[in-house]
């Protein structure tokens, strides 16, 4: 009787040894047959028959932090540099003529010969009377958020107090509140290695409310950013040269979209698919804050050319794509409306803050 129980006992640890065997085996090769499916899709999309979804598909990794790396499994460097620089997007020589903005001042003499009488000219774009119309955006691949502030001087850099490699950064929320602000994007290049920075060091130039924070004054950048006369510049300068002309808010990155009314020229469709940021500005002084999202079944993401082809539609005369990817985001009225494609909000060193209206 006791031979008995121990060959029922042997038989159900077997038993259990089999079904975790089993267990392990079905994965084994469930991982493998997703794998192999995977690499057969990278290598239909790199030598398939459509090279305009290729390039597509190539330009979009290589734009993001750690996407590119699957690019470069069937593809050689040569490759991939012919294939980007036939979807990009030329760069200008100039930078912004300001007499092409004149800013419509919210309130306004209405009487020259009598000073008292200032009244606050109606706007139909701006029911509320807050100062900011928010839109919504979208085309064959993506969807997103403009949001026009008509008074650009209440548009201001805002930036964490201290810079470093090891220094957190503030997630768009978090930099918002900071400055008690009602709104705002994400804005310039910082440093985020595969992405996993801390979001603590800015690359490029930064100045915020007329100090310049980050920038050699004898190194060359590409600024976008506000003068003291809350025009939008948009060019490559020194930042010596910037501080001379009144740079007050400005930031790195680009490319620049659209220069004095002129639109940058494209290879291709200019870019990848991916979640973007803009800034842009009126011929009247109202600021255009554009935020695609991207990376998504619903909103896969926007080009270049689909930045330019929105701001044009918006009546853009100079405009700028900020950092995207990841960081592309927008909070209006304490709330994200335009979140990460992550599953947690970046950190960032600078973003493009609006003020409250008193």
């Amino acid at each position: 009787m006791a031979k008995n129980k121990k060959k029922k006992k042997k038989k159900k640890q077997n038993k259990i040894l089999f079904g975790i065997l089993g267990f392990f085996g079905w994965l084994f090769g469930t991982v493998v047959v997703v794998l192999a499916g995977f690499f057969a899709l990278l290598y239909f999309i790199h030598l398939g028959p459509s090279p305009r979804f290729r390039d597509l598909f190539v330009a979009s990794a290589k734009e993001s932090s750690v996407g590119g790396i699957l690019v470069d499994i069937y593809l050689t460097p040569e490759q991939v540099d012919e294939i980007m620089a036939n979807n990009s997007t030329r760069g200008f020589d100039e930078i912004t003529d300001t007499s092409l903005v004149r800013i419509v001042a919210e309130n306004e003499d209405k009487n020259a010969g009598d000073p008292s009488s200032v009244e606050r000219l109606e706007n139909p774009e701006d029911p509320d009377g807050d100062g900011i119309t928010v839109y919504d955006v979208h085309g064959p691949t993506y969807r997103g958020k403009m949001m026009v502030v008509f008074d650009p001087s209440r548009v201001k850099v805002g930036t964490i107090d201290h810079y470093g490699i090891s220094s957190p950064g503030l997630t768009l929320v978090d930099m918002v509140a900071k400055y008690d602000a009602v709104g705002g994007i994400n804005g310039g290049k910082y440093d985020d290695e595969a992405g996993i920075g801390t979001g603590g060091m800015p690359e490029g130039i930064v100045f915020s409310e007329g100090v310049l924070r980050m920038g050699d004054p004898g190194s060359t950048y590409e600024v976008y950013g506000f003068n003291n006369d809350n025009v939008l510049v948009v060019g490559r300068m020194s930042a010596g040269y910037a501080q001379s002309i009144g740079i007050r808010d400005a930031v790195s990155f680009g490319p620049a979209l659209i220069v004095n009314g002129k639109s940058a020229t494209m290879a291709g469709s200019g870019s990848g698919l991916n979640p973007r940021t803009a800034i842009g500005q009126r011929a009247d002084g109202a600021v255009l804050l554009l935020v695609i999202e991207g990376r998504q079944t619903t909103s896969l993401g926007a080009s270049m050319a689909d930045l330019v082809k929105v701001m044009e539609d918006f009546g853009a005369v100079n405009a700028a794509n900020l950092d995207g990817g990841m960081s592309s985001s927008m909070v209006y009225n304490d709330e994200e409306i335009v979140k990460s494609c992550t599953m947690r909000a970046r950190k960032m060193p600078t973003a493009f803050i609006v003020e409250r209206r008193d």
